[in-house]
């Protein structure tokens, strides 16, 4: 069985749904994973954001608004009165149950189950299309077999069973529809996987069943050597390995989210990023191969906090670096970067919730001076550690650019560098010429 995951453009009108269809016209069984229909989840956030401030009003108006485009592409979508009172009844249905917020109080767990409408929408109008086609298919609820433990990792066992028991009541269906993103969590209310999760959500199924691969369909062919949002010539990365995928994803490659890699990686089960403007674009496989030496891509990751620490010498040097690290442990704060010398250390986080709370205690027992709007510029590829030039052959492309901090030799698959984020596109201009000829 094969899990195909779509994203909001893939959803996000009427026209799209019907080019999905060809999509997934194959006849191998397979699970579909579909995102909310794009732009439906900002809204979401943006009712939820009305409520919390009181503004029934406001509230009203931007249900409304979301409301009017699901019926322009219901009256699009179905061609049939059956199918066109169905899904007008569905979004009623939905719709109703949002405004239902705007007369009780409003709390958190409702706004997860505000932000679970779109991906409910999105399925169920897909699969009433489907029914109207006469294709055979199943809806899979995802809130009856997705869930996360009290650390908001996946309960795999859990999933596995309940994900078994749901394809068992249906045996002769080989096309299954289901939600990306929504869960429940380990108090079964519901809850979800973060922004990025329908990707998430598709690697946890396809490590459940034990999937022949995982397909993640999105509106570029494949990942790309550089960010063809910000340098003009890049090429798509038709092979990597699963710990180069990881790095680029974990450090701003956008098409694929960072979590997906590791429940496939455990499974060894390949990930095939595809294209469905272009479907028979060859698209990028991320397997477990042995990677081809060398320097293949570059990915930037935006909004980085630079923490400089430099102790007082009240603490030895081993005592320093101990404290130092359970602060960030306490606030559940990851770092990206770290150098260090024997009374200092420089790190990188992109999380700063608790910024304020980790400078109060560091400052207990050390400078610390904050440096915001940094960029990590993470270079990957296989780099064996025992073969010399990739350090000098990144640098010496860098050779113009202030560079703030670089990390090389943790990782045999990642050169880093921090650079301030107004440097970032230049930087990326650079590498793509001195690492990649354009």
């Amino acid at each position: 069985m094969n899990i195909l995951k779509f994203g909001g453009t893939s959803v996000g009108t009427a026209e799209r749904m019907k080019a999905l269809v060809q999509l997934i016209s194959s006849p191998e069984r397979k699970i579909v994973v579909l995102s909310a229909m794009s732009g439906t989840t900002n809204a979401l956030v943006e009712i939820c954001n009305a409520l919390y401030k009181k503004e029934s009003d406001n509230a009203n108006e931007l249900i409304n608004k979301l409301e009017s485009t699901y019926v322009n592409e219901v009256d699009q979508l179905f061609s049939s009165p059956e199918f066109k009172t169905k899904g007008n009844d569905l979004i009623k249905n939905h719709f109703n149950y949002l405004r239902s917020f705007t007369l009780d109080m409003f709390t958190v767990n409702e706004e997860k189950a505000i932000l679970a409408q779109g991906e409910l929408l999105s399925t169920a109008l897909f699969y009433f299309h489907l029914q109207e086609i006469n294709i055979p298919s199943a809806l899979l609820p995802a809130l009856n077999f997705m869930r996360i433990d009290e650390n908001d990792e996946p309960q795999l066992t859990y999933i596995e069973k309940n994900l078994e028991t749901e394809l068992n009541k249906y045996p002769n269906i080989n096309l299954f529809i289901t939600q990306g993103y929504i869960c429940r969590n380990a108090f079964g209310e519901i809850d979800n996987l973060k922004r990025g999760g329908s990707d998430y959500t598709a690697s946890i199924i396809g490590a459940a069943i034990k999937a022949n691969e995982v397909q993640i369909w999105t509106d570029i062919d494949g990942m790309h050597n550089n960010d063809p949002r910000v340098v003009s010539k890049t090429h798509p990365i038709h092979e990597l390995s699963f710990d180069e995928a990881a790095e680029l994803a974990y450090f701003g490659a956008k098409i694929l989210h960072p979590t997906c890699i590791l429940p496939a990686q455990k499974r060894n089960i390949p990930v095939l990023l595809k294209n469905t403007m272009q479907p028979d674009a060859k698209g990028t496989r991320i397997s477990n191969i042995n990677a081809a030496e060398g320097l293949k891509a570059v990915a930037a990751k935006d909004g980085i906090c630079a923490i400089n620490i430099k102790s007082d010498r009240m603490l030895l040097a081993h005592g320093f670096l101990r404290a130092v690290f359970e602060i960030f442990e306490r606030y559940k704060t990851s770092i990206d970067m770290i150098t260090t010398s024997e009374i200092a250390v420089s790190l990188t986080i992109d999380n700063v919730k608790h910024l304020k709370e980790i400078t109060k205690e560091l400052e207990e027992f050390a400078n610390v001076e904050i440096e915001q709007e940094q960029s990590i510029i993470c270079i990957v590829g296989n780099l064996p550690k025992d073969k010399a030039g990739y350090g000098f052959k990144v640098l010496e492309s860098l050779k113009d650019i202030p560079l703030r901090m670089v990390s090389y030799g943790g990782s045999s698959n990642n050169i880093s560098v921090l650079v301030n984020s107004i440097h970032k596109k230049d930087a990326l201009v650079a590498l793509n010429k001195g690492l990649f000829g354009y």
